[in-house]
């Protein structure tokens, strides 16, 4: 059986971790180089820097954050936000992440997934997803969530693994931020469209939330900011009490 992931998103914006709610509302959460080393002390099996408003400022995620963090942390570490070439990745990568995740970019020229898989292997490129539902559809949205498609969610996570992606990162916009639990039926659905890891992001709010995300969403990690940022949940606790449940972690 597959280990389960716990993994700390860092959300940069001007050079700092933020956390909202919904994608909104943003308030400081620290600084990213040193929750990187505190999560990566603390047992974290991989480390998600979005750098969430390049996409926005139509620029480049921060080299010089993700070279100080990359030589903080022993673990996986991935990073994303402005990508939009294979010379972006090169750069990332040289600057010390493990792998990328690639969001607006992919959106508006999905060859890019089949550019960078062929590059850098698929294992390194993770599509990342931000939907929510409208009408009793769940949609993709770009740019740090700030602009709607009309882009199906399943649809396009067929199509991403289909060019390449090793890895679906999807945060539903609707629980994020909430302490609600996680998308689980989405998370349920996605399982059964691709075979690729799938990634939870967006509401968790307690332990019995990620026991949920794994054993309802059927999903292969867990992500979370606040809940890790402000300490309410230590991610050893974390690790411990999924054990209990029979979830395979690595303690």
């Amino acid at each position: 059986m597959l280990t389960k992931r716990i993994i700390p998103c860092l959300d940069i914006k001007d050079g700092r971790t933020v956390k909202g709610v919904n994608f909104t509302s943003l308030r400081d959460a620290g600084d990213p180089v040193e929750l990187a080393k505190r999560y990566s002390e603390e047992g974290a099996d991989e480390l998600v820097f979005l750098d969430i408003s390049a996409t926005q400022d139509k620029r480049k995620t921060l080299l010089d954050t993700v070279t100080l963090v990359a030589k903080e942390v022993n673990i996986p570490f991935t990073v994303g936000g402005g990508i939009s070439s294979v010379e972006d990745v090169g750069l990332l990568l040289k600057a010390g992440a493990d792998k990328v995740s690639v969001n607006s970019a992919a959106v508006k020229d999905p060859d890019l997934i089949n550019r960078l898989a062929k590059a850098f292997g698929n294992q390194c490129i993770v599509l990342a997803i931000d939907a929510k539902e409208i009408e009793n559809r769940w949609m993709i949205h770009l740019a740090g969530g700030t602009v709607a498609t009309s882009l199906d969610l399943f649809d396009w996570v067929k199509e991403g693994v289909d060019r390449g992606a090793g890895e679906i990162l999807f945060t539903s916009m609707d629980n994020d931020g909430t302490k609600l639990g996680f998308a689980n039926e989405q998370l349920a659905q996605l399982r059964a469209v691709v075979n690729v890891p799938i990634i939870a992001s967006g509401g968790a709010g307690s332990i019995e939330d990620f026991r949920d995300a794994f054993l309802l969403g059927k999903c292969d990690a867990a992500l979370a900011a606040s809940v890790f940022h402000y300490g309410q949940i230590k991610i050893q606790d974390l690790k411990t009490q999924l054990a209990n449940c029979d979830i395979n972690v690595r303690i």
